[in-house]
């Protein structure tokens, strides 16, 4: 059973997805491969809701550099594992298409590894943003090139250990 919620954001409203307790969308407001509305479920409150708002709200403000929520990544098994290795490239840092591909083993996917990306269903949360070309470019971003800087340069402005991080609010 699916339920969805909408939260504001820096980067415009989100809708997230869940089913069960477990968060299996985010989506940009008019995110390219965003799903149909009816495909969300009833507007809702399942648990995750709140934690992902209060985390979302963390990361933000510049104090949460990971998530800890439970994820329902649905997709094919190569989507997945593109979608389990975008989780792997920290905060503040990128990765190319190709790098990526070469830590799948598959050192001939880049455009297979960009198509996985573009169709992820959890963004921000699963990192899809830090994904760039080779040369470093920023290239097709789901939720919008604009967005996809936003990401990019609000994490470099941010600094990357917990010991940095003021937590005075």
């Amino acid at each position: 059973m699916r339920s969805h919620t909408v939260v504001d954001s820096p980067c415009g409203p989100l809708t997230l997805v869940a089913e069960d307790d477990a968060l299996c969308g985010l989506y940009l407001h008019e995110q390219r491969h965003r799903p149909a509305e009816p495909t969300f479920g009833s507007r809702g409150a399942a648990e995750v809701f709140e934690r992902a708002r209060l985390q979302l709200g963390e990361y933000f403000a510049g104090l949460r550099h990971e998530f800890d929520l439970p994820l329902a990544l649905r997709g094919t098994p190569f989507q997945r594992s593109v979608w389990t290795a975008l989780l792997e490239i920290p905060y503040g840092e990128t990765a190319s298409y190709g790098e990526l591909a070469q830590r799948l083993g598959k050192p001939s996917a880049a455009r297979a590894v960009g198509l996985a990306n573009g169709k992820n269903p959890i963004s921000i949360i699963v990192p899809c943003h830090r994904l760039v070309g080779s040369t470093g470019a920023l290239t097709g971003y789901g939720g919008g090139l604009e967005r996809k800087r936003y990401l990019l340069g609000f994490e470099r402005l941010r600094p990357t250990s917990r010991e940095q991080v003021s937590t005075e609010v």
